[in-house]
């Protein structure tokens, strides 16, 4: 196993216990305490892992809506599959990983929902014969009409050719915003995509936890998390994303200690 400097691991470890959700105020509203999604096992990215094992170039694929493309932020550097490349490969070079280069292709669209990425699925991700497939989906979705039966179908589809195709997975779920807490029934897209993660032992990024975690905690407010469109994150938003999803990747494919962090 990779073992980071404490100087490193320390602060990953922190961004993920922050991914379990403990309570954090809503909008304007305060919520319970316990996570709204039960931990499970942990799920693995053993295809990830052998890569760092054997110094290997690591591939990812960013895929998702505007959240991957980066609306809302102040250019495509902010947005947070470039965050992400920067950090993941920060935090393996530290590691003395063998450095593996580390490249990550922003697959991003902005306003897709689950039918229109999987019309571009085989060109942009598929093609691309990434290593390690990050899927931001759901938050579109009820608001383009697509039922949740229909998500839930053409996720599980998707993430059956990822895996197909020799990719690992990992699923991001809804932001905390107003736009979609405001959205009924929005609420049911972030729980059929924790069901079928449960059920295919996919890794998910608790993005929606974090956003509560992070107010809850004083470290960004609403209003730093999310533009004034009430829907689009900021730049501060994607960093803190981009390093939650470091410590997701690296948790995962079992480079840092396991516990606490449960998906």
């Amino acid at each position: 196993m990779l073992t980071l400097p404490k100087s490193c691991a320390a602060p990953i470890l922190g961004l993920a216990l922050a991914a379990l959700g403990f309570g954090a105020p809503a909008w304007a509203e305060p919520v319970a305490s316990k996570p709204a999604i039960p931990a499970r096992a942990l799920a693995k990215l053993s295809h990830v892992a052998a890569l760092v094992k054997a110094g290997s170039d690591i591939r990812i694929v960013a895929f998702g809506s505007s959240s991957t493309e980066g609306s809302g932020a102040s250019s495509p550097a902010a947005a947070y599959p470039a965050q992400l490349q920067e950090d993941l490969q920060g935090r393996l070079d530290i590691a003395g990983a063998k450095h593996p280069i580390v490249t990550v292709l922003n697959r991003g669209k902005g306003g897709d929902d689950a039918e229109a990425m999987a019309r571009r699925l085989d060109r942009d991700v598929l093609a691309e014969r990434p290593d390690l497939v990050i899927w931001q989906t759901g938050s579109n979705d009820p608001m383009t009409g697509v039922t949740v039966e229909r998500f839930t179908e053409l996720t599980r589809q998707g993430i059956t050719a990822m895996r197909a195709a020799g990719s690992d997975v990992i699923l991001m779920d809804q932001q905390w915003c107003r736009r979609l807490s405001t959205t009924n029934g929005a609420e049911r897209y972030g729980e059929a995509l924790h069901s079928l993660a449960a059920e295919l032992d996919v890794p998910v990024i608790r993005r929606h936890a974090l956003m509560r975690t992070w107010a809850a905690s004083g470290l960004l407010s609403p209003a730093q998390m999310i533009g004034p469109d009430g829907l689009h994150m900021t730049d501060a938003g994607y960093d803190r994303l981009a390093k939650a999803a470091t410590a997701q990747i690296l948790v995962n494919a079992g480079l840092i200690p396991a516990d606490p962090l449960r998906n």
